[in-house]
């Protein structure tokens, strides 16, 4: 059938207009029926309930669509429920160190065996700790306050155990008081060696037992040469007495005094917080070490235990330490040869014999010493102040050494350096020396009470590039005699007028210096 231009698009209009009014009745209805079903169910019911209107099954299959939508949703079995009253998605509370419930990758001793009673031997139990904790990157071992544990030698090694080991020091571990356990000589009690990213932490003690060992000193062991620069008024010298305690103490002390803990060949070490006293011989070593922080530490022991030096480091790079407390009986941080990168500020030191570079060049050894830094110090009623020393015959060199903002306090010998170190009765006269230079002393202040500036430097290699600037030194007239500052072959230059006057100071360099040799270069 045939139509007119007119009238078909007059039929083509009506027709539209019909279905529009058609979807617009089907859509209000729709939106009103929702709505109804809204405030009557849940979202995911009223969904269902939509679902099968539209296919006019209104009782059955709603009721089958709610249950499919509730066992979709199903909470896991009870037995794996977590409890109401706590949020599963947060972590629990780090537990106390008291011997309970322990976290994941947390290893307290306690729970290994260890008794704690100060008496029981609890070795074993520290290896069990260290045998669980070394499988486990970032693992804790806690040692737990206020317990006292009594541990024999011990050593936690790698180099397969994981990384970033804490050891939570809270509790008092103690050495054992006699010298049987260490045979004929061990050169520590605790050994950690061969580790990456290990700490020691906590606000508890180290005792190394070391009274036994003080007591039972030999004659022969090692004095500090600086004392025979301090001569009493009244003439006489303290002597070193020895009582024979063999007997009722474990047997005959071994040779070689142990150090209370040693850091041997590790990486990124820290020690913090914690107190190392009373150790038969040096308090805390590193050796071969790369990346060390000490910081908020402690070291006590008596002004006349023998060798007890607080901080001792040897081929050891990139060392900061700093808030520190070192009392003891010997340096309080001695720097011997293979550092470098050592920085040092904000140490309090005494009693003790001050911050010591060397001795170095000892049995005609070369020793390398570069970039140390010793800043913000306070020393009390110590032997020496910032000091280096160095033996004849030695070679290789000491360079770019700073001591600055140094408050000293009835100290014997403020500023030394002494090339003819010797630590026992004679020793051979020799030329070669171990070459020091680029060394600078920057505010050194406070009262002596014997010598002010002791440089004594080697005949064949002056020191040379020694700078003092800012030095104010007063005497206290005590129970030494006073001496003048001493100078012997050191050259440089004093940037600022000093007291007492140093007028002994070389002013340049060496007419003929020494060239150094291959085997002196570092």
């Amino acid at each position: 059938m045939h139509c007119g231009a007119m009238n078909c698009s007059t039929f083509k209009s009506f027709t539209l207009t019909i279905l529009i009014a058609i979807l617009i009745w089907t859509s209000v209805s729709d939106h009103q029926t929702c709505n109804a079903r809204r405030d009557r169910r849940s979202t995911s019911t009223s969904l269902s309930k939509k679902k099968s209107s539209n296919h006019h099954h209104h009782g059955h299959n709603v009721a089958k669509s709610k249950s499919k939508s509730t066992s979709h949703k199903a909470p896991p079995p009870s037995s794996v429920t977590p409890p109401k009253d706590k949020a599963p998605s947060s972590p629990p509370p780090e537990k106390d160190y008291g011997g309970g419930p322990a976290a994941a990758g947390t290893y307290n001793v306690l729970d290994f065996g260890a008794k704690g009673d100060g008496t029981s031997d609890d070795t074993k139990a520290f290896e069990g700790a260290w045998a669980a904790a070394c499988k486990v990157a970032g693992s804790k071992i806690i040692v737990p306050s206020p317990y006292k544990f009594l541990v024999g030698p011990i050593t936690f090694s790698g180099p397969y155990c994981q990384k970033n080991i804490i050891f939570q020091v809270d509790g008092t571990i103690i050495a054992p008081s006699s010298f049987k356990p260490y045979g004929s000589g061990l050169f520590q009690w605790i050994l950690f060696t061969k580790l990456v990213g290990l700490t020691i932490q906590g606000g508890g003690t180290i005792d190394g037992s070391g009274s036994v060992w003080w007591k039972e000193s030999r004659l022969n062991d090692p004095l500090d040469d600086e004392l025979k620069l301090i001569v009493p008024i009244n003439g006489t010298t303290e002597q070193t007495t020895n009582s024979s305690i063999s007997s009722s103490l474990g047997g005959k002390m071994p040779s070689i005094k142990p150090t209370a803990i040693r850091f041997y060949g590790s990486f990124d070490v820290t020690v913090t917080g914690i107190t190392i006293q009373n150790s038969p011989q040096c308090h805390l070593k590193f050796d071969n070490c790369m990346g060390v922080s000490v910081y908020n530490f402690n070291v006590s022991s008596p002004a006349d235990s023998p060798n007890t030096d607080g901080i001792h480091l040897q081929n050891s790079k990139d060392v900061l330490i700093h808030t520190t407390d070192l009392s003891c009986g010997d340096d309080c941080i001695s720097i011997q040869t293979g550092c470098s990168n050592i920085y040092i500020h904000n140490v309090n030191c005494g009693p003790g014999h001050g911050i010591s570079i060397g001795s170095l060049g000892k049995d005609n050894t070369k020793a390398c010493v570069s970039n140390v830094t010793v800043r913000d110090v306070m020393m009390h009623n110590t032997m020496n102040g910032v000091r280096i020393k160095t033996w004849q015959g030695g070679s290789g060199s000491v360079q770019g050494v700073q001591f600055s903002n140094i408050q000293v306090s009835e100290v014997q010998l403020p500023i030394v350096i002494d090339q003819f170190y010797c630590d026992k009765s004679t020793c051979t006269n020799q030329s070669s020396a171990v070459a020091l230079s680029g060394i600078n002393y920057e505010r050194i202040r406070g009262t002596y009470t014997v010598k002010p500036v002791h440089f004594a430097c080697s005949d064949s290699m002056p020191c040379t590039d020694v700078h003092l600037n800012g030095i104010n030194l007063k005497p206290i007239q005590e129970r030494y005699h006073l001496y003048d500052a001493f100078c012997w072959k050191t050259f440089g230059e004093l940037l600022s007028p000093t007291v007492p006057p140093v007028e002994c100071l070389q002013i340049g360099k060496p007419s003929s210096s020494h060239v150094q040799a291959d085997h002196d270069t570092c």
